[in-house]
């Protein structure tokens, strides 16, 4: 019957049904029985694993069905290829397939795909899960050259905290690409990424401070307290001022919870590693999502009236 013809992703095409001997109809069936939806001309998807999915997750659904209709001639990339290596895609949604052409077809975009036509060097691409996928250094500069500075930004930061490339290897692969459409400010993006952003919230609020007149923090420092015993790794200081800047976002109280741990918890948790820097001298600020996307300006006023505060402060010791 039809459904067996699904494969392990859940992603069934129109040819293999034909191909098998059944037609249109069996087709139809399946999906006004609610056994599959229809995602793409072509491409059907089971519906509990389509409707279970996340935006994200549906994308790569997607792609996967564009592969298999389009063979070994092309290779996932830019964004559906950052969404492949688990890269968030920060102030964009990734609504078209891209791939790009192996055999140099010239680039367009229908039916839901955006064709990329780019040269592809020994390395740029790598085999995964039966289909091509631009490799992290290549996915990081085709998505660089897409997508909005800060969305870049965020990108960069992700595959090279994650370890899946280095600032040497992004800067070599950028030379060769130095007369692609969009490549100008490729150095300069990569000039401001930073291995350390633990999430993209960071990388978003330190923009947002190298982008006014706020001196630039230490990222991820480690303090420790007058007896030289750690006391925790902030997100941001100014050793100088005393004064450190944790960005909250909702990984802290959720993949970041500790084994048996609720979120309750971790806002326990979090409230007294606060007590103890403020405790050891240290002035704190937070910063939230909210802060960072909806009230950027407010918030550059924040910090600057922070550290003036910081500033003020008498001397100890």
């Amino acid at each position: 019957m039809v459904m067996e013809l699904v494969d392990p992703d859940g992603i069934l095409l129109r040819r293999d049904v034909i191909a098998a001997g059944y037609d249109d109809k069996a087709l139809r069936r399946q999906v006004t029985g609610h056994a599959l939806a229809r995602i793409r001309q072509g491409a059907y998807c089971l519906r509990s694993t389509w409707e279970s999915s996340s935006r994200e997750q549906r994308h790569l659904l997607m792609v996967k069905a564009v592969c298999r209709q389009y063979g070994d001639d092309v290779s996932v990339s830019h964004l559906s290829a950052a969404l492949w290596w688990g890269a968030p895609l920060v102030g964009v949604r990734a609504d078209a397939v891209h791939l790009t052409h192996l055999d140099g077809e010239a680039g367009r975009r229908q039916a839901g795909v955006v064709h990329h036509r780019g040269a592809c060097h020994v390395g740029d691409v790598t085999r995964a899960s039966g289909h091509w996928v631009t490799s992290p250094t290549r996915t990081a500069l085709d998505s660089c050259l897409i997508l909005p500075r800060r969305s870049a930004v965020c990108v960069l930061d992700w595959f090279l905290h994650q370890s899946l490339t280095t600032i040497d290897e992004l800067r070599q692969r950028a030379i060769g690409m130095g007369n692609w459409p969009g490549s100008l400010p490729l150095m300069h993006l990569l000039a401001l990424a930073d291995s350390r952003a633990e999430s993209p919230g960071e990388t978003l609020v330190r923009l947002l401070i190298h982008e006014s007149d706020i001196p630039d923090p230490v990222s991820q420092l480690d303090i420790t307290d007058a007896g030289g015993a750690w006391l925790a790794r902030v997100d941001f200081a100014w050793p100088e001022k005393m004064a450190l800047l944790e960005f909250d976002g909702l990984r802290k109280l959720t993949t970041d919870l500790r084994e048996g741990e609720t979120a309750l918890d971790a806002v326990v948790r979090e409230k007294r590693r606060e007590d103890r820097l403020r405790e050891a001298g240290w002035l704190v600020i937070r910063v939230t999502w909210d802060d960072v996307i909806h009230h950027p300006a407010r918030t550059v006023q924040r910090i600057r009236a922070f550290l003036a505060m910081a500033d003020r402060r008498p001397c100890t010791g």
